[in-house]
């Protein structure tokens, strides 16, 4: 698992017998998580395609307090999942927020009875050891109710520890030292790790009777290829089905034919096709740049200054826009249709409420239909 040279894993007497059992198979293991979700919580699409419909939570548009209340309205409204980003720092100051998502997480999980995800990058802000401690701590609380996705990280979020923000070749390799580390820790072993991080005889004591899924985040084909061979499953963004075509079928060629998808799928909808592409175009231009520069930038600032030439209607590239319920419907059918588990449906407007309503009323029972 790990280069000898550079890190040792090291399973202490008392800890031999693992407190927690490897996972062996962990298509299995997300087959019998399903077995525990009630019928009501499937979304049954065709004989072969089961999928829930998750609500995103923005934590660099809305307060806190105030996305604890939304993701509560969205549970009542029919939503059977919920994912939460990780942010530091919004893409924009006109976003305005950016709450810890993991101290969030404790307050949404108890105020509601959903399955969370969250994505988030070990090895910078976050060191893995702690990483784990904090799903560890979840699952202990919540069983059966966390899948937590590693990704290789952004320089908005990471960079701001100071440290050298690195190529996406060296990014990878973190990310994949992390991966192993923050495994290791769930399964109950005593770890000590030198290598890009560091880790001394290191060891969780309060264990979770079953581990989370531990995702790879991605949103390229090449990045999916990468996370394929250590990952339990892949988490991706769908802005279209033909963007996210090639990211599934590298990451079933680099090993993961039998692993779950979940994705992020970003939209827009409001009564109206003018207000729709408006409030898309005032709350995510910032994400609709393009190319490498996602990863690169350093500040809210320098999104606002990267997004000074984006149109309203370049807006299409990046996000679903649409004031017809059943576009969305229909575009949802066929995400569902390649094998996604979980379709987190990420509203970029900030008629929250309204979206929630209208998809928990008309979109959500039109794909159970």
């Amino acid at each position: 698992m790990f280069k000898e040279e550079s890190s040792v894993l090291r399973l202490s007497e008392q800890d031999e017998g693992a407190r927690v059992p490897r996972r062996a198979d962990r298509a299995a293991e997300f087959a019998r998580r399903l077995e525990h979700t009630p019928r009501s919580a499937v979304v049954d699409l065709t004989a072969h395609t089961m999928v829930r419909i998750g609500y995103h939570c923005s934590h660099e548009q809305f307060a806190p307090s105030e996305l604890v209340q939304l993701v509560r309205e969205a549970e009542q409204a029919g939503f059977q999942c919920a994912m939460s980003s990780e942010h530091f720092q919004p893409w924009s100051t006109a976003q305005g927020q950016s709450g810890s998502a993991w101290s969030w997480l404790g307050a949404a999980m108890q105020a509601t009875g959903l399955p969370f995800g969250i994505v988030c990058t070990p090895g910078y802000r976050h060191h893995p050891a702690l990483v784990a401690q904090a799903a560890a701590t979840l699952c202990e609380m919540h069983p059966r109710r966390l899948w937590l996705a590693l990704g290789s990280g952004q320089r908005l979020n990471e960079g701001i520890v100071g440290d050298l923000w690195p190529e996406k070749s060296e990014r990878n390799a973190r990310l994949r030292e992390c991966a192993d580390i923050i495994r290791a820790l769930l399964r109950g072993e005593t770890v000590t790790h030198r290598g890009r991080v560091t880790l001394i005889d290191a060891r969780l004591y309060s264990l979770p009777a079953e581990p989370p899924l531990l995702l790879g985040a991605a949103v390229t084909a090449e990045t999916a290829r990468f996370v394929a061979g250590w990952a339990d499953g892949l988490l991706t963004t769908a802005s279209s089905p033909e963007s996210v075509k090639d990211v599934v079928e590298a990451f079933r060629a680099g090993g993961g034919t039998h692993k779950p998808l979940f994705a992020q799928v970003g939209l827009n909808w409001a009564p109206t096709e003018e207000d729709a592409l408006q409030a898309a175009y005032e709350q995510w231009r910032f994400n609709a740049v393009g190319g490498e520069v996602n990863w690169e930038m350093r500040s809210p600032a320098d999104f606002e200054t990267a997004a000074r030439f984006v149109r309203p209607e370049d807006m299409h590239g990046s996000l679903f826009i649409s004031s017809q319920l059943e576009r969305h419907t229909e575009r949802l059918h066929v995400l569902a249709s390649m094998g996604f588990e979980e379709l987190h449906l990420h509203q970029v407007g900030r008629n929250q409420r309204a979206f929630i309503e209208a998809f928990g009323s008309e979109v959500i029972p039109g794909l159970i239909a």
